[in-house]
């Protein structure tokens, strides 16, 4: 299988080509980056078989949850579309000479070089925003169902439709006009499109509402699905490293994320969405 026919999503050289400068392999490290790291691996370790279950990164980036997971005793094997990410994923594997990853390979979401039933967990952390095709989002999901064991866990991120106004409103971008029409495509149809050249706004991608979200993993196959709110308003703080950086100030960034993770009415304060399911 491979992308839906009439595909509309951004290719490898679209995606490759934003991503060229390597940040992704200090974004985590960086600003509200870290919340949205150590609230990920909550839910990561709270979802996941325990090791040494095999997991598939599937745009696993440059291997920082790969990596971290290798760590833990996890058999993992990322795949990533963007080559100079798997290149940077193997140098950060060979800095763990203990716990290396099992594979990195370049492959695309929608078509995965495994057979059916072989991993214990899927992560989807990057496809499903940068598949802006819903028949691609679709596939991808297939993807990973068709390559789970029975009762494996699929954990998916989603960015939040509202996340581009936020974001907007904290970092001062709505007050360009080409922004603030931006964020009213994210806000109608999700399709979140940057007519400029301004990296800071983001490639083309497609911002999920939490219950399109639920949707879509729901209709590829998986049962009892969860979406989960990552950073809650957290991340939205001006002087965020002055709160990281104070032990009990992050505290309560931290607890509040997680009260607020399964809040209907404030999912989408998140910047990211996290879904899980569950092949029976």
């Amino acid at each position: 299988m491979g992308r839906y026919k009439k595909s509309t999503s951004p290719g490898q050289t679209d995606v490759a080509e934003h991503y060229a400068s390597g940040y992704e392999a200090e974004r985590l490290d960086t600003g509200v980056g870290k919340l949205e790291r150590e609230r990920s691996r909550e839910l990561i370790e709270r979802f996941l078989p325990p090791p040494p279950a095999i997991i598939l990164d599937v745009g696993g980036g440059a291997g920082a949850y790969s990596c971290w997971l290798a760590k833990l005793g996890y058999s993992v094997h990322l795949i990533d579309i963007v080559p100079l990410h798997v290149d940077l994923a193997k140098k950060m594997s060979d800095l763990q000479p203990a716990a290396p990853l099992a594979s990195t390979t370049v492959g695309d979401a929608c078509s995965l070089k495994w057979g059916d039933d072989q991993v214990d967990g899927v992560l989807l952390f990057g496809p499903m925003y940068h598949l802006t095709d819903r028949g691609d989002r679709l596939q991808a999901v297939k993807e990973a169902w068709r390559v789970l064991k029975k009762n494996g866990s699929l954990i998916a991120v989603g960015i939040s439709r509202f996340a581009s106004a936020l974001d907007g409103l904290r970092s001062g971008f709505l007050a360009d006009p080409v922004f603030a029409t931006i964020v009213d495509q994210d806000l109608q149809s999700g399709q979140h499109k940057n007519p400029t050249e301004k990296p800071e706004y983001f490639m083309e991608t497609f911002f999920h509402h939490p219950a399109e979200l639920r949707n879509e993993i729901a209709e590829g196959g998986f049962e009892d699905v969860g979406v989960f709110g990552v950073e809650g308003p957290g991340w939205l703080l001006h002087d965020f490293d002055g709160w990281w950086n104070d032990k009990n100030l992050r505290s309560h960034v931290i607890t509040l994320a997680r009260r607020l993770e399964t809040e209907s009415s404030l999912l989408g304060i998140s910047a990211h969405l996290i879904a899980v399911g569950r092949k029976q």
